[in-house]
């Protein structure tokens, strides 16, 4: 499992999850980590990702659930939707394997010693239990460089979150997002400064011209 759109200032964040198993043969080749690929390589790899795996699927958490839950949330639950399609359709899975080192998949364990809350997103590698008692997660740094399901993930990921900004770039052509995809290029950052956030950026970050949306 991967994640793409973490940083971008509009649009949703996505999660795709790549399920391979004991017998999954040999992964196509050229495939690896999104950010090293060209678009039009991406783009080709995603039916080769699709047919290689077991089952694969992207999930989005939207600006709303992001300024709503904050980005921790937010990718738990786009990462959790991707999870269920993919069970939906083979089954439970026995691991999740997330790039990076911080589990923010795994549900927030209570913390007895908080002020009648919940401790954070556990953050130390290893394996934490899952959502409502799912797979287990392991974290590895750099597992989309490492590890050809993960690299497979960001692809898939990656893949269709551009094409959803480059579809709201229509109805909102000030941004830039055909070419940004909702991170902060300098025209974008200009053009947030000079009319103000959309209804599709993230509003509870500190966005350039973010009073103008009074």
């Amino acid at each position: 499992m991967d994640e793409v759109g973490r940083g971008a200032l509009a649009g949703p964040v996505s999660v795709g999850v790549v399920v391979v198993g004991a017998g999954t043969r040999t992964a196509p080749k050229g495939l690896a980590d999104s950010k090293l690929l060209s678009a039009a390589v991406r783009e080709d790899l995603v039916p080769k990702v699709r047919r290689w795996a077991l089952a694969s699927a992207v999930g989005h958490a939207s600006a709303a659930e992001i300024d709503a839950h904050g980005i921790i949330a937010a990718l738990r639950l786009a990462g959790q939707r991707a999870l269920g399609e993919v069970c939906s359709e083979v089954g439970a899975v026995d691991v999740v394997l997330l790039d990076g080192k911080h589990d923010w998949l795994s549900e927030p364990v209570p913390d007895l010693f908080a002020a009648g809350g919940l401790d954070a997103v556990p953050e130390a590698p290893g394996a934490h239990p899952g959502p409502g008692g799912g797979p287990d997660v392991v974290t590895m740094v750099k597992a989309d460089l490492r590890c050809s399901s993960v690299a497979g993930a960001s692809v898939l990921a990656k893949v269709e979150r551009d094409a959803i900004l480059t579809r709201l770039a229509d109805d909102h052509p000030r941004y830039g997002w055909e070419s940004n995809k909702g991170y902060s290029a300098p025209a974008h950052l200009e053009a947030l400064a000079n009319h103000g956030p959309s209804v599709l950026h993230r509003r509870s970050w500190n966005l350039p011209g973010a009073m103008m949306a009074g």
